[in-house]
């Protein structure tokens, strides 16, 4: 069943959406220009080097950056070109692939424009104004109440 959004709720969604795409299209132009990176690029790398030994699973690796399998290859590819990352064969599955980050790879991380490391989530809280990010909280707030409510409900208690 779907529930139709109250108007409130609409508009801080529309207003989220907007936000986000503003957000995106200003970390892209100013990933371009300072370190010639796309935001797909330093997102893989920002992955990579948070993970240990700095490699992942490409299905690992797909899965956290919502990629489709293809966009994600022809991704790792472009930056294998570059340098940036590798593809090994991966240890545990030989079927398996994983990528890892290269010491270039590393050292164009670290040489991005400092405000790029600043998390997604920060950039866009801080491009909505006072009023959407309190219309946004609400929601929020009634979604975490309506989870916790079902999560209650389906859950049986022990000791019966």
């Amino acid at each position: 069943m779907t529930e139709s959004l109250d108007p409130e709720r609409l508009a801080c969604w529309r207003a989220y959406i907007e936000a986000s795409q503003r957000l995106f299209t200003q970390l892209e132009d100013d990933l371009r220009a300072d370190s010639e990176l796309s935001f797909a690029d330093y997102h893989v790398l920002v992955l990579l080097s948070e993970a240990p030994g700095q490699r992942l699973r490409m299905g690992e690796l797909a899965g956290r950056l919502v990629f489709s399998p293809s966009r994600l290859t022809y991704q790792i590819s472009s930056m294998q070109k570059r340098g940036l990352v590798a593809r090994e064969s991966c240890p545990d599955d030989r079927r398996g692939s994983e990528a890892v980050l290269t010491a270039a790879g590393l050292l164009t991380l670290r040489e991005a424009a400092p405000h790029h490391r600043r998390s997604a989530r920060t950039h866009l809280i801080d491009d909505l104004d006072d009023a959407e990010v309190a219309c946004l909280t609400r929601v929020f707030e009634r979604l975490g109440r309506r989870l916790r409510a079902d999560r209650d409900a389906s859950s049986t208690p022990a000791d019966k």
